[in-house]
């Protein structure tokens, strides 16, 4: 019972999805307007229908929150720049559950970043590397930018931290999410702030909804280790 309702929600997830991207790609913005808000709740259906032993669904639930939150401020940035940074702090939230939900796995196997120490220097320095280009353009949100791409690139490290503490496949899901998601992040910022692109809003929505599904999926096949 639990598997049919887990294929039946992952299949509206993904109609959703293509709906969405439908609605970007054609212009047609009620389209969008419908299917972006029900895109997060539908992940979180997923979540809340789905029996797991291992410890912090409330908290990836209420990471999906602040996301659809985000999803629903972004959607009216344009009639009010302030949405923009309501949306901003609310994925901000968002990483930050990310962060604790990763940091609360216990295992008594090695971390990969102490196993890859150049990880530790790499994310990094893609941060680094991508605020600098972007600097220049931020203006006024120079810090609250510098803040969640740190928070964000934090995330990334704490999914490689807890890569060999968990079961495999959930270890890949967890890492790919929170790389895709630092992918569409870094896409929405170089078209917002340094140059818009073709094809950006597509491609933002593509590794947002890869990242958020990503991570769910990761919790569905992680195991009690």
């Amino acid at each position: 019972m639990q598997q049919q309702a887990q294929k039946k929600i992952t299949i509206a997830f993904l109609l959703l999805t293509i709906t969405d991207l439908a609605g970007i790609i054609s212009g047609f913005s009620p389209l969008h307007f419908i299917a972006k808000p029900l895109l997060i709740p539908s992940l979180m259906l997923l979540l809340f229908f789905t029996a797991s032993p291992v410890a912090g669904k409330k908290l990836l639930l209420v990471a999906l929150f602040f996301s659809w939150m985000g999803d629903v401020f972004l959607l009216f940035e344009a009639s009010n720049k302030n949405f923009f940074i309501f949306g901003l702090a609310s994925f901000l939230t968002t990483h930050i559950c990310y962060i604790i939900f990763f940091l609360r796995i216990s295992s008594p196997q090695m971390s990969l970043l102490l196993r890859q120490p150049l990880l530790l220097l790499l994310v990094p320095a893609y941060g680094l590397a991508l605020v600098w280009l972007l600097f220049p353009h931020l203006g006024e949100l120079k810090l609250p930018v510098m803040v969640y791409a740190a928070v964000i690139c934090t995330m990334l490290l704490c999914s490689l931290h807890v890569f060999k503490k968990i079961n495999s496949p959930a270890n890949r899901w967890y890492v790919l999410g929170a790389s895709a998601f630092v992918l569409s992040d870094s896409l929405l910022a170089v078209n917002k702030f340094y140059q818009p692109f073709a094809f950006a809003g597509v491609l933002i929505m593509i590794t947002y909804c890869a990242a958020q599904y990503c991570i769910v999926r990761g919790f569905l096949e992680q195991r009690n280790t």
